[in-house]
């Protein structure tokens, strides 16, 4: 079973969203209040808003993001980005994010294989590239801590799993930290972690009526 990690891409995004992914229409941290009610509410339209974030981040930032693929089919997405380029981010109780840190603005695990270390696996990928990029500090993430968190991220005790700590306790939306230094010691683990992943079962293809109409992410993972 062939299993990869891969630079985010456009490409990639939706072929994600054919897997009932919700990122791809997320806007919740792409976009202020202001500028999502703008965008609309009909699918096509939150998708090009996210595509337009995600091009505008690839062409000023580099790397935003990783896919990972399970014979070919895209199963799990991570989406970071300097907190200067979510504005989206200011509009929750904990903002704002450190200045010295990335932000983790979407996250998310096919439901099928959530619990099999997935998830683990894209935040040690983000951890990687970071590291290899220099002079940043740390990884954020505002998290799902409580009935009515925004979407597009993970409940708190993922984050919390995966070497992350709460920086700013919050009932709704913690905001959690991780400090880069401190996964020098396993960001060249991607590919043994990707081997070591237990009971990832061959992916099916998604009918188009299961694909969820909402646009969040319950999370992992």
């Amino acid at each position: 079973m062939a299993r990869r990690v891969h630079p985010l891409t456009l490409d990639l995004l939706e072929r994600l969203e054919e897997q009932g992914c919700p990122a791809r229409q997320c806007l919740t941290w792409a976009l202020d209040p202001v500028h999502r009610a703008r965008a609309g509410k009909e699918p096509d339209e939150r998708a090009a808003a996210k595509d337009a974030w995600v091009s505008e981040l690839l062409r000023e930032w580099g790397s935003c993001g990783r896919v990972l693929v399970v014979d070919q089919v895209p199963l799990a997405v991570v989406v970071y980005a300097p907190p200067a380029l979510a504005p989206g981010a200011g509009a929750v109780p904990t903002a704002p994010a450190s200045p010295d840190a990335v932000l983790v603005t979407d996250i998310w695990v096919h439901p099928r294989h959530r619990g099999r270390g997935l998830g683990r696996v894209l935040v040690q990928a983000t951890a990687r590239d970071l590291v290899t990029r220099g002079g940043l500090r740390a990884v954020e993430a505002f998290a799902a801590g409580g009935p009515g968190a925004p979407g597009c991220t993970a409940p708190l005790d993922f984050w919390l799993r995966t070497g992350f700590r709460t920086q700013r306790a919050h009932p709704v939306v913690p905001r959690v930290r991780m400090d880069l230094r401190s996964t020098v010691s396993w960001v060249d683990e991607v590919e043994a972690a990707l081997e070591r992943l237990v009971g990832v079962v061959r992916p099916a293809p998604v009918p188009d009526a299961a694909v969820p109409a909402v646009h969040r992410d319950d999370g992992d993972r």
